[in-house]
């Protein structure tokens, strides 16, 4: 029997401890269930493992970047600062976590399915990308909060935190969306969702009579922003030449210009330009990768889905809801960027001297894609005041939230990059600290919070969602009886 014993441990060690091999299996299998031809499943779980080993590459290029930066800043200023970026902190994070993270993720699909099945709560959560960053961010999370005696708990509760969160966020958001959309057809499966739901409702709060952003004519030399490929790389150029500058002025020069192997103050300046662009390509490749595996996993999910939950709602990408107000999704991004601001200089000037907390650098892609949602929900229910101001409180909660992320973190914490939607803030961070009082409370606390989850989004569906509640349907009113009344006086 003990070739038997070897062949086991080969599998286990080998390939299901591998994350690219493991991915590519599930896409076959999922693809195999679909009852795709041999050629198809053998190709999409080729291409599924490709991209995994695309996405290391490109965090191995986006790490080298991030790490001269990381010094620049803690030369000049003292504090550590910390760009949140989603698929730079999946990619490292992937190197120790993959293969729990791939079972999770797994199991936490099904999980999923089984409560769309069986509650009120009939969403299926199919942007894939957010799928993978919350499947590993959770495996960090109870990683590090369980330890080594209870880690092999990591898997089911963190599969069954995953199911809980996909389900609940788009029935918690689906009344704003619903406002957007004009019907009830789809659902917004993304974890900014928090952001979202706080712009929608901040533009109910100040919107009074601000009539809607499409109305406004922006400036088409703006629009160039909306490629994140191009926001990314601005983005780091504007902060690494910032810190690459204070260096020169904070710092003798004999300090300042080892830090990036530079001769002379030109070339310290284009070392960092040359950085920034390394960082832009190192993204632009994670990208890749993650597009390729979810070109493959996304669908094999989604057949499957349909067959067993029939009538469900898709819960999709927020950029679905980017055409519905193509101006607030610029105003909310701006608007979004400015209370990155204003959060990192309460992160430098209080919360990170008296609590230790990082600081959070603005980074363009959060703010672009969750800012934008942000704004086209603030617009929905605020008109133009609740999409700068809906964008201004997602900056503030996506700049704060990963800096307390960051605390549950452990070793990772130090990887100069982090989760940087809402979601993953709030969820973490409730997450890492109930297993402050130890492993068995944690995992206690865990299980309670995903049970108030789910009753308390299966109530507000039914007797909110259900009920046809329409955000801000005072203002519509108001609005509607103004307009008519101009119409008859003219």
């Amino acid at each position: 029997m003990e070739w038997l014993v070897a062949v086991l441990d080969f599998i286990g060690q080998q390939i299901l401890n591998v994350p690219a091999y493991l991915i590519g299996i599930i896409t076959a299998i999922g693809l195999i269930a679909l009852r795709r031809n041999a050629g198809q499943v053998i190709g999409g779980g080729l291409k599924a493992a490709l991209g995994f080993l695309i996405l290391g590459a490109g965090a191995g290029v986006v790490v080298a970047a991030l790490a001269p930066l990381g010094e620049l800043i803690l030369r000049v200023t003292g504090a550590r600062g910390v760009i949140p970026t989603n698929e730079v902190i999946t990619a490292i994070a992937a190197e120790k976590y993959g293969a729990s993270g791939a079972y999770v993720l797994v199991l936490g699909f099904i999980v999923m399915i089984l409560l769309a099945r069986f509650t009120p709560l009939r969403y299926i959560f199919l942007t894939g990308h957010h799928m993978v960053f919350m499947s590993i961010l959770l495996t960090v999370v109870l990683s590090v909060g369980l330890g080594d005696e209870m880690g092999w708990l990591v898997v089911p509760l963190g599969a069954v935190l995953l199911g809980v969160i996909m389900v609940v966020m788009p029935a918690f958001s689906q009344p704003w969306t619903r406002k957007i959309t004009g019907d009830d057809s789809i659902a917004i499966g993304h974890f900014g969702t928090l952001g979202y739901i706080a712009a929608g409702a901040t533009g109910q709060a100040v919107g009074g009579r601000s009539r809607s952003t499409e109305e406004i004519k922006f400036p088409q030399g703006l629009r160039f922003l909306r490629d994140s490929m191009v926001a990314t790389a601005l983005s780091m150029v504007l902060i690494y030449w910032v810190f690459a500058i204070w260096a020169l002025i904070a710092l003798p020069a004999e300090e300042a210009l080892p830090l990036l192997n530079a001769k002379d103050a030109g070339a310290f300046i284009m070392a960092a330009f040359a950085q920034a662009l390394q960082f832009g390509v190192g993204v632009a490749v994670i990208l890749y990768g993650v597009r390729t595996v979810l070109g493959e996993l996304v669908p094999a999910f989604q057949g499957i889905a349909e067959k067993v939950v029939p009538g469900a709602k898709p819960a999709l990408d927020i950029p679905m809801v980017f055409p519905y107000a193509a101006n607030a999704v610029l105003i909310g991004f701006l608007a979004s960027f400015v209370g990155g601001l204003v959060a990192l200089g309460v992160l430098a000037v209080w919360l990170g001297p008296v609590f230790g907390l990082a600081l959070i650098l603005p980074g363009m892609v959060p703010h672009f894609f969750t800012g934008g949602g942000a704004g086209v929900y603030g617009n929905a229910t605020g008109g133009r005041r609740g999409a700068a101001l809906g964008g201004f409180v997602n900056g503030v909660l996506i700049t704060i939230l990963p800096a307390l992320l960051l605390q549950v973190f452990g070793g990772l914490g130090f990887a100069n990059s982090t989760f940087g939607d809402a979601d993953f803030g709030w969820f973490g961070t409730v997450l890492g600290a109930g297993f402050v009082a130890g492993p068995t409370v944690g995992v206690v606390l865990s299980l309670v919070l995903a049970i108030v989850l789910v009753v308390g989004a299966s109530i507000f569906q039914r007797r909110v969602v259900d009920a046809g509640w329409v955000p801000g349907a005072r203002r519509d009113a108001r609005l509607a009886k103004e307009a008519e009344q101009a119409k008859a006086a003219s």
